[in-house]
């Protein structure tokens, strides 16, 4: 009788010790785990037993992760590199850890829960799910239990039986029911930046990215067609060129050196339609798409990125945008209403965003704004923000607050934010933008984006001023500037979305303009946050400019 092959219990020694035909027969397992799955990837050398229940939604396997004999897993799981899930783990739920995270035999970790209402039997009440965050080079003893909504910080240990149900510290041991800190791994003050030492890497950042930065604009230049290209293998773009003006005007204080500043107004200005006033994408050869009004994403996007790449230069545009010259009261209360606001908050508020940037430009620019404008767009979202997360629209089943979230900084940045005016709700603002930061779906080691992290950081900066939860806010962002500062590419700059075992090789994780140039605003924002901005030696002033823009009234 042939016995169960150990490596299926004990993987460590798998791709050392297995034949030929053994390793075949894994990969083999994996493809099968994986295919026609877009949303499960695994890493090199990492080994899944066949006698593993494996049924996620969402799977990413750091290299060299193992997934033992017995383990049973649902969900949405991602990890870092040098993972080990041994026999008999449950990993339910949202679950998401760094990278060397050990575990041991018969531990349970449940991204999830009922909710139990009283008057409805449990089996009938939803699922809901907060999510788990574990950090790097944790370890966790056999029969532990995390429950759902917990985050444990890195070098931490869970000693064998723990039920953790409140965040580890970095650097902590803790065990018992329910578990009670023991004695530290690691000291603090080795484990976590703090504002002090926080403060010394952000000044070293400040110094590396502006030596960086003349290298960044010339990997970004083509010669070919006299454009810049978000990064290598990219085509040009409009808000390429306004990248390498915000970053060349961030770090080097001048307009990038490919062209003098005059050449570069003369592009800028010469995409606008004089009609219109819009400017509307390239196609591959580098020259302008035709058809195309403010209501393509684009294009609407163009009046922030153009706009403030000619206010950088110390120009503006040309021609009048007719979005807003041509505008009604009755008109813009419409477009708000029919804004996706319930299925896509995002697109919602990147419109407002691009309409209230064209009202700054106009007002700017002394066009006469139609009377009733300005008031029926900030009327509209005063009277229609939700009074429980200071925000506009609705959760999405599959994204959860992430395109509330987004959406509201779109929508905040150019209105309130660029006037000057403030928030209707702020203090739900800082709750709705909490509770979503601890979503491992977004905001897990190798899932963060520029996108998703600013918009985080921006909504707690605008409301800082109220001092509301300013313990969490500082520490969220003590958290995510830490990491952030890890991820620069010398002489390349931040990729749009932070690099990791589980997305190494996707577009999004190569450096890029779009990413240095968000990037460099987030850090920015973070360290503002905790007193520590001034150790940068940059400001931003341009789409992200922390202040109200300039304009008639306003300084």
């Amino acid at each position: 009788m042939v016995g169960v092959d150990p490596h299926e219990f004990s993987p460590w020694a798998f791709w050392r010790e297995a034949d030929p035909e053994r390793r075949e027969a894994q990969l083999e397992h994996q493809r099968a785990l994986t295919g026609g799955h877009a949303e499960r990837r695994v890493g090199t050398q990492c080994f899944i037993s066949e006698l593993a229940s494996v049924d996620h939604d969402i799977l990413r396997l750091g290299d060299r992760t193992y997934i033992a004999a017995g383990a049973y897993l649902t969900g949405e799981l991602l990890t870092g590199a040098d993972c080990s899930i041994n026999p008999y783990t449950v990993i339910r739920g949202r679950v998401a850890m760094g990278e060397a995270v050990r575990i041991g035999a018969h531990t349970s970790i449940l991204g999830f829960n009922h909710s139990m209402d009283p008057g409805t039997p449990v089996f009938r009440q939803p699922l809901t799910s907060r999510g788990i965050v574990i950090g790097d080079d944790v370890w966790i003893g056999s029969h532990v239990v995390i429950l759902d909504g917990v985050s444990v910080g890195s070098h931490s240990v869970l000693a064998a039986g723990a039920v953790v149900t409140k965040d580890v510290p970095a650097g902590a041991i803790v065990g018992g029911n329910p578990a009670r800190f023991i004695r530290w791994r690691v000291e603090p003050d080795t484990v976590s930046a703090g504002p002090s030492s926080l403060g010394k890497r952000v000044a070293e950042f400040g110094a590396r990215a502006r030596s960086d930065a003349s290298a960044i604009l010339d990997r970004a230049w083509r010669n070919n067609l006299a454009l810049f290209a978000d990064h290598r293998g990219a085509t040009p773009t409009v808000r390429a060129q306004a990248d390498a003006i915000e970053i060349a005007d961030l770090l080097l204080g001048t307009a990038p050196p490919q062209r003098d500043a005059a050449g570069h107004v003369g592009l800028l200005q010469g995409w606008q339609d004089a009609a219109t006033g819009a400017v509307a994408p390239l196609g591959a050869d580098g020259d302008q798409l035709a058809g195309l009004d403010f209501s393509h994403g684009d294009v609407a996007y163009h009046v922030l990125s153009a706009g403030y790449a000619l206010d950088l230069l110390g120009s503006s545009f040309t021609a009048p945008l007719t979005w807003v010259t041509e505008a009604t009261p009755e008109g813009i209360v419409e477009f708000c209403r029919r804004l996706p606001w319930t299925s896509d908050p995002w697109n919602a508020g990147h419109h407002i965003d691009g309409f209230g940037t064209a009202l700054l430009w106009a007002k700017n620019a002394g066009t006469p704004v139609p009377e009733g404008v300005e008031e029926a767009l900030f009327g509209w979202l005063l009277l229609n923000a939700d009074p429980h997360t200071g925000m506009w629209g609705s959760t999405t089943r599959d994204r959860g607050m992430l395109p509330v979230v987004n959406g509201f900084y779109r929508a905040s940045r150019g209105t309130f934010a660029q006037f000057g005016m403030p928030l209707p709700h702020p203090e739900r603002v800082v709750d709705t933008v909490l509770t979503h930061a601890r979503d491992p779906h977004w905001f897990a080691p190798g899932s963060r984006n520029a996108c998703n992290v600013l918009d985080v950081a921006h909504p707690l900066w605008l409301t800082r001023s109220t001092g509301y939860r300013s313990d969490e806010v500082r520490e969220a962002a003590e958290h995510l500037l830490s990491d952030s500062l890890r991820t620069w590419v010398p002489g390349a700059g931040f990729s749009f979305r932070e690099p990791s075992a589980a997305t190494r090789g996707l577009v999004e994780t190569q450096p890029g303009l779009q990413g240095t140039e968000m990037w460099l605003a987030i850090v920015w924002y973070l360290a503002d946050i905790l007193g520590i901005a001034d150790a940068l030696e940059y400001r931003p002033r341009g789409v992200h400019r922390p202040e109200p823009a300039p304009g008639p009234g306003r300084t």
